[in-house]
């Protein structure tokens, strides 16, 4: 066991900031989520479990094998935070699962740019590095996108090549974010001088971004952690999903730019305006089976981002997060699973 790599959730003066806004009426409940605060910044944490080993490589990025046996899988993760959340912990993996019940599960690992990436948008991450690893292989693969990972794997499947496509979570028709989106161009035009200055959009920015469409919340979990038994499934959970959260590589610039802009600001492939690998994405004309599974609570990716396909399964309450990371196997790794094996 080792101390938490970092001393609070990122930015913390924004955090702390938010803290007193949220909690100016109640001296209680700002005393209960600075425990809570404290409590996670001095939780310990088991060591960094070694990553799975490297099948595939393009540029920056790897394709991490999962091992088993039956149809290759490629878990398409968002550009924003790490992947592992797909792979959360040891009896919280959805890899390791699926890797049990004859699927053989790929994870997309984005790494890390450099202000040398710069030019790099979220088209150029499809058409430069998932549908180079997807020609890899020498059988059409199975995609399955989170979040914007979802996103970016539709459009990759639009361009063919792939056996089906599975998303989760997955925005699209991003005027569906609402009054956040104002919100987010806010940060996003205060951001930017800086982020164009650096070559790249650090996590503290999207960070931001998530804090601002729900910032009651975003204290309310603080204070609810305060009072859980330290050591419990529940305590180690929160931990490890918040850990997930606060850590992140940047974007490049350009990837910044076109989600800020292009997809969140104008709704570029809500309005059937992206074009991919010379072909526009329509998610309605797919051609291959394709499911979307949908959160109905989701504050990060509202239910009325989705896509709308045609097969459509709604998952009931609880922060997708933490139905990814393993908490009802029933609502969404079943399902999934069985999909992806007779799909």
């Amino acid at each position: 066991m080792h101390d938490a790599p970092q001393h609070g959730p990122r930015p913390l003066p924004l955090f702390l900031d938010m803290l007193r806004e949220e909690t100016a009426a109640s001296p209680d409940r700002r005393a209960a989520a600075l425990a809570g605060l404290k409590a996670y910044q001095q939780a310990p944490r088991a060591r960094k479990k070694r990553p799975a080993p490297t099948r595939f490589k393009v540029g920056r990025a790897r394709l991490r094998d999962y091992g088993g046996s039956g149809r290759n899988v490629i878990f398409v993760p968002s550009l924003i935070n790490p992947p592992f959340i797909l792979d959360l912990a040891p009896q919280n993996s959805l890899l390791r699962w699926c890797s049990e019940q004859g699927l053989h599960p790929y994870l997309l690992d984005w790494g890390e740019p450099s202000p040398a990436d710069r030019a790099m948008d979220v088209t150029a991450h499809v058409e430069r590095i998932l549908l180079p690893l997807i020609a890899r292989f020498d059988e059409p693969p199975l995609l399955v996108g989170y979040c914007l990972g979802g996103t970016l794997a539709l459009s990759a499947a639009a361009a063919g090549g792939v056996a089906g496509l599975a998303l989760i979570a997955t925005p699209w028709h991003f005027t569906g974010f609402g009054d956040g989106r104002a919100a987010i161009d806010g940060l996003w035009q205060a951001a930017k001088p800086a982020c164009e200055a650096m070559g790249l959009v650090p996590m503290e920015v999207l960070q931001t971004g998530f804090w601002r469409l729900d910032p009651a919340r975003t204290i309310s979990k603080y204070e609810a952690f305060g009072r859980m038994e330290p050591g419990s499934p529940a305590w180690n959970g929160f931990i490890a999903l918040e850990d997930w959260a606060n850590a992140g590589a940047p974007l490049p610039y350009a990837a910044g730019r076109q989600l800020f802009e292009d997809f969140v600001g104008d709704d570029l492939t809500g309005k059937g305006g992206w074009i991919v690998a010379g072909r526009t994405v329509d998610p309605h004309a797919l051609p291959c089976p394709a499911v979307e599974f949908v959160s109905l609570s989701d504050r990060i990716v509202p239910k009325e981002s989705a896509a709308d396909l045609t097969d459509r399964r709604d998952l009931g309450a609880g922060h997708v997060g933490m139905i990814v990371g393993g908490r009802s196997k029933v609502q969404l790794w079943e399902p999934l699973a069985d999909w992806l094996k007779h799909a």
